[in-house]
């Protein structure tokens, strides 16, 4: 009996060193990039104060071309006034794959980095479908305990890339931005990202419903390390950004200088034309001039709803229409959008500071819709 009320003892206190040790380091974390930063909330300008991967720019960089009416027809006053309460930093308006309408403020250019903040989850989503091209994987119905030890029980042992795709693991995570002690600023913040994210345990039957985890784009960029032996921001560049020609370099956030592991849910810092390379990539199914860099039937595919009770999201994009007319978007926090308009040949990208607040029901902001009206009204559609 004594032997046992000792073990339980000598558990309970290695318990809650680990777990003391565990909060302190964060806590230490938190405030030494409060100090840093002066803010407790992200922002566009953030890979200042965060370690970052250099990506270079293409080998064989791909100027836009410039439409004959470049910047001929001036902004509406609306669009003016959206940019000014929200801190746009740039806005284009791309048509028929030519630069329609190019804009920056606050000091920005065509060269400065942004944060994409989510929209990055669009793109790993095309380093998978790449990957099972090249035969990493056999489809999306692979499942990821195949690459990563622990998902052989229970609900994670169903898990599969395109659940993670898609948005429907099951995982344990509260998506919240505003709580600094929950678990997605601890991924922000916190210098052992892919420790947090294979510490949380898949509590729902996965591929059910659409619940939006940043924590899926990390575990889907960890699964595809462990299937091809590369980083996603390697594979990123080999197999997208220097085939479509990026003028300019990108940083990726990562975790901290030793474990290197990508924000690969957040975090790819690049500008509005070469954000723009992917939502043009997507429009034409897959293919960048005589190049095919990705299946046309996996582009199709992930631009659907998987469920029908979300038809706001395919795999790694959002969906909607504006005035009957059918649209997809990369999408990230703070207002970052990559608009198009398959049909119409129209790309809106828009980068800044802040978005408009949505009620629980709505799907996309105000200011998403009014970024769209005020670009058809210049292009008189």
């Amino acid at each position: 009996m004594k032997n046992k009320k000792g073990f339980i003892l000598f558990f309970c206190i290695t318990f809650f060193v680990f777990f003391f040790k565990s909060e302190v380091a964060y806590f230490y974390e938190l405030v030494s990039t409060i100090v840093k930063i002066q803010r407790t909330e992200a922002d566009i300008t953030d890979y200042k104060y965060f370690s970052n991967i250099e990506i270079p720019k293409s080998k064989n960089p791909q100027p836009w071309p410039i439409h004959k009416k470049y910047n001929q027809t001036p902004t509406t006053k609306a669009l003016d006034s959206l940019h000014d309460n929200y801190g746009t930093v740039a806005f284009l308006i791309i048509n028929k794959d030519s630069i329609w309408h190019e804009k920056y403020y606050r000091g920005y250019n065509e060269r400065s980095y942004s944060n994409s903040f989510s929209m990055s989850k669009s793109m790993v989503t095309a380093v998978m479908g790449k990957a099972i091209e090249k035969g990493f994987f056999s489809s999306m119905d692979d499942k990821v305990g195949d690459f990563i030890d622990n998902y052989d029980k229970g609900f994670a042992s169903k898990l599969t890339i395109g659940d993670l795709s898609s948005m429907s693991s099951g995982m344990k995570w509260t998506e919240n931005y505003t709580n600094i002690f929950g678990v997605t600023a601890r991924a922000y913040v916190g210098s052992n990202l892919n420790e947090l994210i294979l510490s949380r345990p898949i509590i729902k039957q996965p591929g059910v419903e659409f619940e939006y985890l940043s924590s899926d784009t990390q575990l889907l960029s960890i699964t595809i390390e462990k299937a091809t032996g590369k980083k996603v921001s390697e594979l990123l560049y080999d197999w997208f950004l220097d085939p479509m020609g990026t003028e300019n370099g990108a940083l990726w956030q990562v975790d901290n200088v030793k474990t290197n592991s990508e924000k690969a849910y957040c975090c790819f810092n690049s500008n509005a034309r070469d954000f723009a390379r992917f939502g043009k990539l997507f429009k034409n199914e897959g293919k960048w001039g005589n190049l095919k860099l990705l299946n046309s039937e996996f582009v199709s595919k992930v631009l659907k709803p998987r469920f029908k009770n979300s038809p706001e999201y395919g795999y790694g994009f959002w969906l909607g229409e504006y005035n009957q007319k059918k649209f997809f978007s990369m999408r990230g926090h703070l207002g970052q959008y990559v608009i198009v308009f398959p049909a119409e040949d129209i790309i809106i990208v828009r980068l800044g500071q802040m978005h408009d607040k949505k009620s629980e029901n709505e799907k996309f902001t105000d200011d998403f819709y009014y970024y769209i009206s005020e670009s058809f009204k210049m292009l008189n559609i």
